[in-house]
């Protein structure tokens, strides 16, 4: 692999950086780079900003509304948006489900979901975790049974995330019980605001409302709203984890948030010196920086592989990307010290923040590092990722 940009790949470096330094509004930058919590509306403008553009779906081909971007333009992108510090486009509308309905779909739903995936018309969640099937998630037991022109949904979703603004939700159901518990499974399209769903919230350790439980009771969804064919969503499903998992990968923040940890370290001190002038603090900020650049050409790989569906490679982006995840926040708690352990909820909330503690660095960190901690969970634990990397990758 050339490891260096072609003048063309500069060229559109520069033209992504000035759209960015131009159409990124402050508040919104302001709010990622200080870790304050995002509201819906923060979501959806600066998603808009990017579809009136034709950015908003970097991955996806010219033919449904994409850019048409190479992989590396894909890079590139992803490297910029990270530096100059967007909100994040939520994956689950067109990095999820998009790509299922592009390769599964019929012509109808295309025509249908995507446009208002494009234009966040819809807002989209993610319904496979059940109380008894997360990373067994064959193991799922929500229904849906036909009724003529209908299916039939009961059962619970449970930490679904940001459900409470979801329009539709994409969800694995199970149609045959009587088979193999994969071969049962069918993905169905259900509108949010149909009658019988009901969206509980979960509030977390940081006292955020991110994720929910979702209710189905006698649902009823249109049979027309079934991706490809009935009992063949395991297929779907685990092809859509592979979108999934390489996005979760995340380089581009984990190189803005190694940024952010050296400017820690430099300005905290330790003995009267710099903390990154310690040698063991030091090593520990090269080393996570090697794995990171290590993370980062083999995401680049996977990302090369044009017209292939990622396998599981992805896997190893997600246990690896996740890793350093972790690591950073816990770096940079370490380089805060004792400031890093109050729980300032209202700078998270605060449209000027200002820690209440007088120390702004440290005042989002507590909530950051918890949070965290989900990464290596959801998508697929880390644990499972490791069984489908001896198996599929190295054939134990």
């Amino acid at each position: 692999m050339d490891l260096n940009y072609t003048s063309e790949d500069l060229a559109f470096r520069d033209q992504a950086r000035a759209f960015l330094d131009a159409k990124l509004p402050a508040d919104l930058q302001q709010k990622v780079r200080k870790h304050l919590r995002l509201a819906k509306d923060d979501y959806v403008r600066w998603h808009r900003i990017l579809a009136a553009q034709g950015w908003v779906a970097p991955g996806w081909p010219a033919e449904f509304g994409g850019p048409g971007w190479s992989a590396v333009q894909r890079h590139i992108w992803d490297d910029e948006c990270a530096r100059a510090g967007t909100p994040p486009i939520l994956p689950f509308g067109v990095n999820m489900v998009a790509p299922v309905i592009m390769a599964f779909g019929s012509d109808e739903q295309k025509a249908h979901f995507l446009p208002r995936i494009l234009s966040c018309e819809d807002w989209w969640c993610q319904g496979y975790s059940e109380p008894g099937a997360g990373s067994d998630l064959a193991s799922l037991k929500t229904s849906a049974e036909r009724d003529g022109d209908f299916y039939v949904v009961n059962g619970q979703k449970t930490w679904t995330t940001l459900a409470q603004h979801a329009d539709m939700i994409f969800c694995l159901v199970r149609t045959d019980s009587g088979v193999r518990k994969q071969e049962g499974i069918s993905f169905l399209l259900i509108d949010m605001h149909s009658p019988g769903v009901t969206v509980r919230p979960i509030i977390m350790l940081d006292e955020d409302h991110e994720v929910n439980e979702v209710f189905f009771d006698n649902v009823r969804v249109p049979v027309q709203n079934l991706v490809g064919k009935e009992n063949k969503g395991w297929t779907y499903a685990k092809y859509l984890l592979g979108h999934e998992r390489t996005g979760i990968a995340a380089v581009g923040r984990s190189k803005r948030e190694l940024a952010s940890l050296k400017r820690l370290s430099a300005t905290r001190n330790k003995n009267g010196k710099p903390l990154i002038a310690d040698p063991l603090f030091a090593a520990k900020v090269a080393t996570l920086e090697i794995e990171l650049m290590a993370l980062e050409m083999t995401v680049m790989r996977v990302l090369a592989q044009e017209h292939k569906a990622p396998g599981p490679e992805a896997s190893v982006l997600k246990v690896r990307g996740t890793e350093i995840q972790q690591t950073l926040t816990e770096l940079m708690v370490e380089a805060v010290g004792p400031m890093a352990l109050p729980f300032d909820a209202a700078y998270l909330e605060s449209e000027t923040p200002h820690s209440v503690f007088d120390d702004d660095d440290a005042a989002p960190l507590a909530a950051h590092y918890f949070n965290l901690r989900k990464t290596s969970i959801y998508g697929g634990s880390n644990e499972i990722q490791r069984n489908i990397i001896t198996q599929m990758i190295l054939g134990l």
